[in-house]
């Protein structure tokens, strides 16, 4: 039952009817069942995992709750016969048992996680990746240490906790959604409302539209390039990072749209993923709109305990006699940044590729930061010879290119085979590159046999440039496009939509002869 599919459509049709004829109450039950069937019918016996992600994310929790509230209670019956330090130490002995239960939730969880996904042993056993392991793992484990963090209070009734861990249109490829944002919609009993239907399906058809039309049609001419990469010039190996980069933005994207679309429709607001990441200034700006729910997971959980630890805090004090007070502040921060990157990198696969993705983002960020003030030097200087403003058109141009080229960098390390060949791929587009060759007609002449013709070509262009004056316009006029259509007159309104169904339906890559593209982030 693929995201795109007429039985996914049946599917959630059929669920949304349900749901509002249910009394709002058990509407959350409709939710859990369709979820839990949901994970069933695609992954049969593998439901298995996120069952016992659901028990040990409960009973964790639950757990920790228990240790808490004794410990308190005992603290409170001796608040007049224990002095300070007596108390100290017992809620430091408390406080070390709720860390051995989130400790063992969180080895338990990312244990699996790292069996299936990084040990060969794995695939000798016949064990496939459960769908949206790594998802509903990260989603459930910063529950549990919000517990532990005393952030939120836990859930009390086991199946809220199931509908929480399984919500069946995230479960492919997230967005990983933070516990008291999301939590309290799933089991509130959501009214039917004309607009959430309509802002939801519009959502859906958005993100339709940029997988049939322009990622599903993108991948062809990457996979060619990347099947022998070595028998390209360094244009065509350049040209297909680029297409990779909009290929990835649209699979991804539009994979998410659907899903907080679908979710609209039952009345509950998912993250935000993306936010014009490609119109970003700098790494650290991208990497704070791209993907942002698991960057928001990753600062949370990884960054900020670890900047802010005592070994640290500590370090920072070391320094700042030795290398002055700014090295002081941002050398620990840049280290703490490197490591969550390595993380990062490492979550999308045991590859050596990976972890260099990784370390180019953690390095580059690192570097910035570093040499913030020289750079602030510099460019001072530069503006101020040049008369051009700071945020001005030309400046924003120039940091948005290299920004994108910065990134680009790190997506060589993603397409290529190992890193080995990332490497050689870099080299050769750096010392084989001819703008000649990027000619429309020189670039259907080399990569014609990728299966697409001068037709798919020049869709591919048009529609990718009309979606970049939408993101245009929506990041400089700060709207929400389905907010203007839905503003507009009847008949302008529905000659948008039908426009748009229309777009899918003639132009979408699909049909006899052509092998549908799997979202790229479900392999993770």
């Amino acid at each position: 039952m693929e995201l795109i599919s007429l039985k996914y459509a049946i599917f959630v049709i059929a669920l949304l009817v349900l749901y509002y004829c249910f009394p709002k109450k058990y509407r959350w039950y409709v939710l859990l069942a369709g979820s839990m069937a949901y994970y069933v019918i695609i992954c049969k016996w593998y439901v298995l995992f996120i069952i016992f992600t659901i028990c040990t994310t409960y009973g964790s929790t639950i757990w920790i709750d228990k240790l808490l509230k004794e410990q308190n209670a005992i603290v409170k019956s001796h608040k007049e016969d224990w002095d300070r330090q007596t108390r100290k130490e017992y809620k430091e002995k408390g406080r070390k048992k709720r860390v051995a239960v989130m400790l063992f939730a969180l080895l338990c969880n990312f244990g699996i996680l790292a069996f299936l996904k990084y040990l060969p042993y794995a695939g000798e056993l016949g064990l496939l990746l459960p769908l949206g392991i790594s998802f509903y793992t990260f989603q459930s484990m910063g529950y549990v240490m919000d517990v532990y963090r005393e952030i939120v209070e836990p859930e009390k009734n086991f199946l809220k906790v199931a509908l929480f861990v399984s919500f069946f249109p995230q479960i492919i490829q997230g967005p990983i959604a933070i516990y008291d944002k999301l939590a309290g919609q799933l089991y509130e009993g959501h009214s039917l409302r004309l607009e959430n239907l309509q802002k939801g399906a519009l959502l859906v058809l958005w993100g339709v539209m940029k997988k049939l039309v322009i990622a599903d049609r993108a991948v062809n001419i990457i996979n060619f390039v990347m099947d022998k990469p070595m028998d390209f010039s360094g244009t065509y190996v350049f040209f297909a990072a680029v297409v990779y980069a909009l290929q990835l933005y649209a699979d991804f994207s539009g994979g998410i749209d659907i899903v907080r679309g679908i979710a609209e429709m039952f009345g509950i607001t998912m993250s935000t993923n993306f936010n014009h990441p490609y119109f970003s200034r700098s790494l650290t700006e991208y990497w704070h709109r791209w993907h942002m729910t698991l960057g928001d997971w990753c600062r949370n959980y990884i960054f900020y305990p670890l900047s802010i630890s005592k070994r640290f805090l500590n370090f920072g004090k070391w320094l700042k006699p030795r290398f002055g007070a700014h090295i002081s502040k941002v050398l620990p921060g840049c280290i703490a940044s490197v490591i969550t990157f390595i993380v990062i990198g490492v979550w999308h696969g045991a590859n050596m590729k990976y972890l260099y993705f990784g370390l180019w983002n953690g390095i580059v960020i690192m570097l910035a930061e570093l040499f913030a003030p020289v750079n602030k030097k510099v460019a001072g200087g530069f503006f101020k010879l040049t008369g051009l403003r700071e945020k001005g058109i030309f400046a924003t141009i120039v940091s948005v290119l290299w920004t994108f080229m910065l990134i680009l960098v790190g997506y060589y390390f993603d397409i290529a085979a190992n890193a080995s060949t990332a490497f050689h791929m870099l080299f050769k587009s750096v010392t084989d590159f001819h703008i000649s060759e990027l000619g429309i007609n020189n670039i259907i002449l080399n990569l014609g046999a990728c299966g697409l013709d001068e037709y798919d070509i020049l869709l591919l262009i048009i529609c990718t440039l009309l979606w970049f004056f939408i993101s245009f316009v929506e990041e400089n006029k700060k709207l929400d496009m389905r907010d203007f259509i839905l503003s507009r007159k009847l008949p302008l309104r529905w000659a948008i939509i039908y426009l748009g169904i229309f777009i899918v339906i003639i132009f979408g890559y699909y049909g006899p002869g052509v092998n549908p593209a799997d979202f790229v982030y479900m392999q993770f």
